[in-house]
């Protein structure tokens, strides 16, 4: 594992082309800042993961630190406040205030569920999201191929909320450019792919999730939400345990035709800094309860941004078997170890006269372009006919012609999400910062989104020399091949990448003391057929998932030892219904907080289960219904974890039944 030997910092632009060295200031303790800052980066040298003797890298991870005379040194602006909960500095004087019964720090996938139930539900809800489309792996991640599990698939078993989504997303009418049929279309006109039952452009994800909170709004008709919002931090109550404050910095493009450039570890230093900038005017935004009350905090965030920034307990990477007990978890625990990460785009049979090659044949890397090569393979999959690459997620069929035995037709489009092509799963450096390295870098103090901009620039650049090496090597006379990029592309970004990428798993929360363990974790053993020791989740469950144990796994440039949970990959039929029990969803130390996506109470081998659609739908959903239930139906003052102590358990589960969701398989 790697070790941090060094540590330098400097002023660094969007481009990070240039550094100078940072003077050290004065500090006020209490002083009020306007929230002006440069954005800097720490330097890392991990020294243990290098291959082929070369020297080890430098990684560059974002800070943004207020640019005034009253700072004295940068450690200063991380001091915890006197509740124990890190400061935010600088913390906005005069921002936008939002009143929020629930307030949800995310629009993923699950952060559209939850939202879209709260509100349906009454309760004044409120929703930030970093990219300028909500919805998460069906939009802004570019994951729009619907994945469910056999089973589900076979028998229907599915919540009525989950049966509306995909009939809004079948219904959406999409306009296709004229080298693509033209005219407009329903996406159950264009469907045709055998990764599951539903591939459609991602834009039409972001349409359906807008579409579903602005009729879910009319129920709670205050209720309010913002795309291309940053999550900044939050405020706490004296005693530490209440969030009272959700702060956001939310982007206005100068530029009215403003397009993504889908190169995120460009942008992420723009779209976090608390200041206006060249391409953005800066709102800052605060987050609140009614006077006299609490609210509900949400975490929907992908990576668990304020499980981290607020040190809510939890765990990354793979967990060693001495810590869970599991059977397939590794001897040694890894928290760099996360699965991988990916960068999808869409690959139409178009021949667009060479554009998209001389674009990909500029990608560079800071890895010699051998070692993406390498990585690259169909397997043992053709290329386009039958049980193909192309027909895997084939989101545009023009022809809509069968996706296990047809041959694709010009104009027919794919999303490619392809483990041995655009996965990234190198750890060097990982990806999820872990605590050591968010101090390093004082997010902390000014929260930079907590991921590695190293890993991200890695991950972008094995992306798009996949779609190199696809045009390279697959195209044929016949199916010209071209990847789809600009305004009117299903990525909607300027490189044809998606906006940011596909997070399959980030932080998890550790539970309260349940189910007979001290801090609560769903656990190989609950989710396996065969194994002893399973516990049965029903009279607290809250949601249901199913799939296989699905690893995208972690490795190190020189392969030295990754401790991943090599062994626990499996398929459905060896696999559970799995119950999501409340206490997944309540972590510890912080009384009006839920968790509502991938960052729940499970541990890493569980996690290649519950992070699948469906999987974090059902997470999603069941946190926004309950939060609305404890404002809108509960007594005054009940906070998540009253719910089992106090016996609300089945008013609670008859309630998510009333609202569309599963509790039991």
């Amino acid at each position: 594992m790697g070790v941090v030997i060094g540590v330098a910092s400097g002023l660094i632009g969007a481009a990070r082309n240039s550094w100078q060295e940072l003077p050290q200031r004065p500090l006020q303790a209490d002083a009020k800042l306007n929230p002006s800052e440069s954005i800097e980066s720490t330097r890392l040298t991990v020294d243990a993961n290098q291959a082929n003797g070369e020297e080890p890298e430098q990684e560059i991870l974002l800070t943004a630190t207020a640019t005034t005379h009253n700072i004295q040194s940068f450690v200063a602006t991380a001091l915890p406040e006197a509740n124990g909960r890190p400061r935010l500095y600088p913390r906005p004087d005069n921002p936008e205030t939002w009143t929020c019964e629930v307030a949800i720090v995310g629009g993923s996938f699950a952060g559209v569920a939850a939202a879209a139930h709260s509100m349906q539900a009454g309760a004044q809800t409120c929703l930030i999201e970093l990219t300028p489309w909500f919805g998460g792996q069906i939009s802004s991640q570019g994951v729009s191929a619907i994945d469910e599990s056999w089973l589900v698939k076979r028998t229907n078993n599915v919540s009525a909320s989950w049966a509306n989504l995909l009939d809004r997303i079948r219904s959406n009418v999409v306009t296709l450019p004229e080298w693509a049929s033209g005219p407009t279309r329903k996406v159950d006109d264009i469907n045709s792919c055998w990764v599951g039952q539903l591939c459609f452009p991602s834009k039409v994800g972001a349409e359906v999730a807008l579409d579903l909170l602005e009729d879910a709004a009319k129920s709670a008709p205050n209720s309010r939400w913002s795309p291309s919002t940053a999550f900044k931090g939050a405020e706490f109550d004296d005693s530490g345990q209440e969030i009272t404050a959700i702060y956001g910095v939310r982007r206005i493009p100068k530029d009215s035709n403003y397009m993504p450039k889908g190169e995120l570890w460009r942008e992420l230093p723009t779209w976090y800094s608390w200041s206006d900038n060249e391409d953005f005017e800066k709102v800052h935004v605060r987050l609140e309860p009614p006077p006299g009350r609490s609210m509900i905090v949400i975490d929907a965030t992908d990576t668990g941004e304020l499980v981290a920034w607020a040190k809510i307990p939890h765990r990354q990477g793979s967990d060693a078997r001495k810590f869970t007990g599991e059977p397939n978890a590794p001897v040694q625990g890894n928290p760099q170890c996360t699965q991988a990460f990916t960068f999808p785009f869409a690959l139409a049979i178009r021949d667009d006269n060479g554009e998209s090659a001389r674009k990909l044949a500029e990608v560079g890397s800071e890895y010699n372009l051998e070692e993406h090569f390498r990585e690259y393979s169909l397997k043992r999959f053709p290329m386009f006919s039958g049980r193909s690459f192309f027909n895997y997620r084939r989101m545009i069929s023009v022809m809509k012609n069968s996706a296990t035995h047809g041959t694709p037709f010009p104009g027919d489009v794919t999303l490619v999400n392809w483990n041995p092509g655009n996965d990234w799963n190198w750890m060097d450096p990982p990806l999820i910062l872990t605590e050591d390295r968010l101090t390093a870098s004082r997010q902390y103090a000014n929260w930079m989104g907590g991921v590695s901009v190293s890993a991200l620039r890695h991950g972008h650049s094995h992306a798009l020399l996949f779609g190199r090496w696809l045009l390279e090597e697959k195209a044929q006379p016949n199916f010209p091949l071209s990847v789809w990029s600009g305004v009117d592309s299903p990525m909607g970004t300027e490189s044809g990448l998606s906006m940011v990428p596909y997070i399959r798993e980030g932080r998890r929360i550790l539970g309260r003391s349940a189910y007979g363990q001290e801090a609560f974790m769903i656990s190989e053993f609950d989710i396996r057929w065969g194994f002893s020791g399973g516990r049965n989740f029903q009279e607290t469950s809250v949601g249901v998932a199913h799939y296989d144990i699905d690893m995208h796994g972690c490795r190190y440039r020189n392969w030295n030892e990754s401790w991943e949970a090599s062994g626990a990959p499996t398929h459905e039929d060896n696999v559970r219904p799995v119950l999501i029990p409340l206490e997944s969803l309540i972590p510890q130390g912080v009384d009006n907080m839920i968790v509502g996506g991938k960052a729940l109470a499970v541990t890493h081998i569980v996690n290649a289960v519950t992070r699948i659609h469906n999987g974090e739908w059902a997470i999603g959903a069941a946190s926004g219904a309950t939060a609305a239930w404890l404002m809108t139906q509960a007594p005054v003052g009940t906070e998540p974890d009253d719910i089992i102590k106090e016996g609300y358990m089945p008013e609670l589960q008859r309630y998510l039944q009333e609202q569309g969701l599963q509790t039991d398989w």
